[in-house]
C-alpha cells in the first residue's frame, strides 16, 4: 500500500485557495496531483483524508467564492440545519444579492437577488439564510413536491413554525409578489409531523392527483386500546395508508408484530394499502387509482 505524502503542517486536515497556499510557499502545484488532495471547486482544495460532505463544501464555498454580503441558501442552507438533503457532491447553492456579482464556478448554484443582513445567520461560521427565508427561497428555486418535503423538515425540527411561515409571507411579501402565490401553495401542503422524506412525498402526491388530504400520523383506537399509527389515514372512511421502507423488511419477530397488527386493523374495519419506494417511483399513478376504488368503495357502502 503507497504511503501518504507527508503534508505541509499548516494544510493537514484544511481546505485552502492554491493561489494564496503556493504564494505563501506551502505548496508547490505539481503536488496537487498526487492523491493527498481532493478538489472542491477550482482553485480550491482539501486534504483528501477530510471527509467529503456537503457542509464541508459549504464551508470552503463561503470563506472563499462568495463575498461578505452572500450567505448559503436553499437545499444547502436546509442540509446546514439538519433538514436538507444534499449529498456531498451536489451543487452547493448560495444566495448573492444583485450588486455583488460572483463568477460562474462549477459546483455553485448562485441566485440573485434581494438578502437583508438580519435573513443571514451563522451556522457553524457559515453565513446562511436564515430558515424562514430559506423555505422562501426553495418555494421559488425547487420542484413543488421536493420543496414540501424539506419545509416539512424544517417544521419538524423546530427550526421554523407554519406562523412564523404565514406571517413572513404576508409581512414581507404581498400576494402580488414573484413567488408569493408558490410560497402559499407549498405552505398549505406543508406539514411537519411527516417521518420521512417518502411519507410528504407520498401524501402530496395523493393530493397533486386529487385526492382529499389525509390526516398525518393518525392514531387508531380499538375497544381494548391503541391499536396503530399509520402514516396517513382517512379516518371517516376507516382507511389507512403505509409506506414500507427498507427498514420494514427485518427479523421474524417483527413480521410477525407488523402482521399481527395489521390483522387488528383489518378487524376494526379498516382497509389499508401500502406502498413501497419502487410503487411511489415506478408506478405511483396505478397506486392511487387502488386508493380511489378504496375510497369508492367505502363511500358506496
Amino acid at each position: 500500500m503507497p504511503r501518504r505524502p507527508q503534508l505541509p503542517q499548516p494544510l493537514i486536515r484544511r481546505y485552502f485557495p492554491v493561489q494564496l497556499a503556493v504564494k505563501r510557499g506551502l505548496i508547490r502545484r505539481s503536488q496537487l496531483r498526487t492523491s493527498a488532495w481532493r478538489r472542491l471547486f477550482q482553485g480550491i482544495y482539501v486534504d483528501a483524508s477530510v471527509p467529503d460532505t456537503h457542509r464541508l463544501r459549504c464551508a470552503a464555498a463561503a470563506a472563499y467564492l462568495l463575498p461578505e454580503t452572500a450567505a448559503i441558501a436553499g437545499r444547502s442552507a436546509a442540509t446546514l440545519y439538519g433538514a436538507g438533503l444534499c449529498r456531498a457532491d451536489d451543487p452547493v447553492e448560495v444566495l448573492v444579492p444583485r450588486s455583488s456579482p460572483v463568477p460562474s464556478v462549477r459546483g455553485l448554484r448562485v441566485h440573485t437577488g434581494t438578502l437583508e443582513p438580519h435573513e443571514i445567520r451563522i451556522v457553524a461560521e457559515i453565513p446562511v439564510t436564515e430558515p424562514v427565508r430559506t423555505c422562501w427561497d426553495l418555494a421559488l428555486w425547487v420542484d413543488l413536491v421536493e420543496a414540501v418535503v424539506i419545509v416539512d423538515r424544517m417544521l419538524a425540527s423546530g427550526r421554523v413554525s407554519t406562523a412564523e411561515l404565514a406571517d413572513y409571507a404576508a409581512a414581507r411579501h404581498g400576494p402580488r409578489r414573484r413567488g408569493a402565490r408558490r410560497f402559499a401553495k407549498v405552505l398549505v401542503l406543508a406539514d411537519g409531523r411527516a417521518e420521512s422524506p417518502q411519507e410528504s412525498r407520498l401524501r402530496v402526491g395523493l393530493h397533486l392527483a386529487g385526492l382529499p388530504r389525509p390526516e398525518v400520523q393518525y392514531t387508531i383506537f380499538g375497544p381494548d386500546g391503541f391499536i396503530a399509527r399509520v402514516d396517513l389515514a382517512w379516518p371517516e372512511l376507516k382507511i389507512a395508508i403505509e409506506y414500507d421502507g427498507l427498514t420494514h423488511v427485518g427479523s421474524a419477530r417483527q413480521m410477525h408484530n407488523d402482521r399481527r397488527r395489521l390483522n387488528r386493523l383489518v378487524a376494526e374495519g379498516w382497509i389499508v394499502l401500502h406502498v413501497t419506494a419502487e410503487r411511489l417511483r415506478d408506478d405511483f399513478p396505478r397506486f392511487v387509482t387502488e386508493v380511489k376504488a378504496a375510497r369508492r368503495s367505502r363511500l358506496r357502502g
